[in-house]
């Protein structure tokens, strides 16, 4: 092997080198991008919810905001749930549906080719905002139960923890559920957001 051969190979190592760094940077920045986008997202959206639910609650009775936190709670799950979903369902599955042209398989292809955005959104984002409004909610509620009864202890203490239990529990009901039927719940969705689409038919 000559001088010229060797000479070619560095520089096609160089080139992949290059290549590699490149792409690893993109990512990083990337990354850094949505960091940034989710970080003032959520903390907008918690603010924005917060102000809502606490304004709105106080002027509720009693059952309208037991009924509105169980409502932000299932809200939490249900998107736990999607978010599951998206990380273990099959794409191969969606294309053979694209093929044929069945509603909601190319949005529920670019979910689950997007799925780890996607589920951060779901879980964490809707999940953390949830979370937020629940505890607050629960506050108001214990209020209110507080002052309505005229009870002597604070039932917040309760009140949160009957909050996360139900949380918790659903979540990890709504895992398996994620799990045995992701293929299905990702292709709901899919259709759900091809009515706000115009490019998918």
């Amino acid at each position: 092997m000559d001088k010229t051969d060797l000479s070619k190979i560095e520089k096609t190592e160089k080139i992949k080198t290059d290549k590699k760094e490149n792409n690893k940077n993109k990512k990083d920045h990337t990354d850094i991008v949505w960091f940034i986008k989710i970080f003032f997202t959520t903390f907008i959206l918690s603010i924005v919810f917060s102000f809502i639910s606490s304004n709105g609650i106080t002027n509720l009775s009693l059952i309208p905001a037991i009924l509105i936190l169980l409502i932000v709670i299932l809200v939490g799950i249900v998107f736990d749930i999607i978010g599951v979903a998206v990380t273990v369902a099959d794409e191969n599955e969606f294309h053979a549906k694209a093929t044929k042209k069945v509603k909601g398989s190319k949005s529920s292809i670019k979910l689950i080719r997007n799925a780890p955005k996607v589920a951060n959104i779901c879980a964490d984002v809707v999940g953390d905002i949830c979370g937020v409004l629940s505890g607050a909610i629960s506050a108001l509620i214990s209020m209110k139960i507080t002052e309505q009864f005229g009870l002597n202890f604070n039932l917040q203490f309760i009140l949160s923890a009957l909050v996360a239990a139900l949380t918790v529990g659903g979540k990890a009901l709504g895992k398996g559920v994620a799990n045995n039927h992701s293929t299905q719940i990702v292709h709901v969705v899919g259709i759900v957001l091809n009515k706000f689409s115009k490019r998918e038919k």
